[in-house]
C-alpha cells in the first residue's frame, strides 16, 4: 500500500495526472489501499467501484459537515479524510457492514486528529508524500479494527464534527500557510 501511495504523490509532484481524492496532497491514500488490494486479492474493477462508492459517501459526509481543505482544517482534513475514505472502502470490500465501515472511518479520523498542514516550500513533496504512507497505514489498521468487531467509542458523525472543531481551533500558521510545523524547521528554511 505504501508503494502505491508514494507512486501517486510522485506522479503529482512530477506534474502527472492524478485524481485529487479528496485533495492533491492526500491523493495517494485511497488508490494506495485499493490498488494494492486489487493486486494482492485479484479484485475486479467492479469490486473497486463498490469500495469507491463507500469512500465517496464518506468524502461527501465530511465535505458537507467539516472540510477536506488543509487551509481550513489542517492535514487532518486532507490525509485524515483520505484515511477515513480508504478505511471505509476497505471495510466494504471485505464485506463489512455499513456500520463497520463507519467505525473504520471514525477510527481513522480519531487517529489523525490534530494533524497540521505544513507543506515545505508550498509543495506537496514534504511532508505530504510521507503522510500518505501514514494515511494508508491508518486506513488498514482502522479497517482491521472495525472488521474484527471493535466499535469506535465515538460515532462517525461526532468524529467528523470533532475534526471540524479541531481544525477551527488550529492557528492559521498550521493550516497550509508554510509558516509553522515542518515548514518552519531550520533545515527546511535553509533549502
Amino acid at each position: 500500500v505504501s508503494a502505491y501511495a508514494l507512486a501517486v504523490l510522485e506522479t503529482n509532484a512530477s506534474m502527472g495526472r492524478i485524481v485529487a481524492a479528496p485533495t492533491a496532497g492526500s491523493a495517494g491514500v485511497v488508490p494506495g489501499v485499493l490498488l494494492a488490494l486489487q493486486r494482492t486479492r485479484g479484485l475486479s474493477d467492479g469490486d473497486l467501484a463498490r469500495g469507491l462508492a463507500a469512500a465517496a459517501a464518506i468524502g461527501y459526509l465530511i465535505t458537507r459537515n467539516a472540510t477536506v481543505s488543509g487551509a481550513e482544517g489542517g492535514c487532518q482534513a486532507e490525509c485524515g479524510t483520505a484515511a477515513g475514505m480508504a478505511a471505509a472502502a476497505l471495510t466494504q470490500l471485505y464485506r463489512g457492514s455499513p456500520e463497520a465501515a463507519a467505525h473504520a472511518c471514525a477510527f481513522a479520523l480519531m487517529n489523525t486528529l490534530g494533524l497540521v498542514c505544513d507543506p515545505v516550500g508550498g509543495l506537496v513533496e514534504v511532508p505530504c508524500v510521507y503522510r500518505n504512507v501514514g494515511g494508508v497505514s491508518q486506513a488498514v489498521s482502522a479497517a482491521q479494527l472495525a472488521l474484527s468487531g471493535v466499535a469506535c467509542p465515538i460515532p462517525l458523525d461526532e468524529m467528523i464534527l470533532t475534526m471540524r472543531d479541531v481544525g477551527d481551533a488550529m492557528p492559521s500558521s498550521l493550516r497550509e500557510t508554510g509558516e509553522g510545523g515542518c515548514a518552519a524547521c531550520h533545515a527546511c528554511r535553509r533549502s
